[in-house]
């Protein structure tokens, strides 16, 4: 099965350390990254998902653990805007070129605000999507931040 993703490519053109994991997934569970890190065998704590969001009319693309709920309220007042929501599904797919399940915060089509939740810091790497469901790539947090410009917040 071919591994090579838009996320994969951004990340060997510039140079970032990171491993693939393959599970198989299903796409009758609504927690990806719970079925991920049980699949895999990995700490909930280090899988993250990545939501896409509006906020204050600017997109933004969210990076946070699997385990944790994002609180709206607290990402709008964070970044000085009135209010905070998911995109909706296919709006999420159009703007990342990924299928929901498989969002990476690596390779989007556009290219969006990137915030981190600063749990993620806490780990020596972490796992997010990478690129297609059934594909997490492991990565140091650092390398995801840097790479991706990502500000590093409190969100949940």
């Amino acid at each position: 099965m071919a591994k090579g993703t838009p996320a994969t490519l951004a990340l060997e053109k510039a140079g970032v350390a990171f491993d693939l994991y393959e599970y198989d997934y299903d796409p009758g569970d609504d927690g990806v990254g719970w079925q991920a890190a049980q699949t895999l065998g990995l700490d909930p704590a280090r899988v993250f998902k990545t939501l896409m969001l509006e906020a204050g009319g600017e997109r933004l693309c969210l990076v946070v653990s699997s385990e944790r709920s994002v609180n709206l309220r607290r990402l709008a007042a964070a970044i000085a805007a009135k209010d905070a929501a998911l995109l909706p599904p296919a709006e999420a797919e159009r703007a990342t070129g990924y299928r929901i399940g498989g969002i990476s915060p690596f390779g989007q089509k556009k290219r969006a605000r990137t915030i981190v939740d600063r749990a993620a810091l806490a780990f020596p790497t972490i796992f997010v999507s990478g690129g297609r469901r059934g594909l997490e790539i492991e990565v140091a947090p650092g390398d995801l931040v840097r790479l991706l410009g990502a500000e590093v917040m409190d969100v949940t």
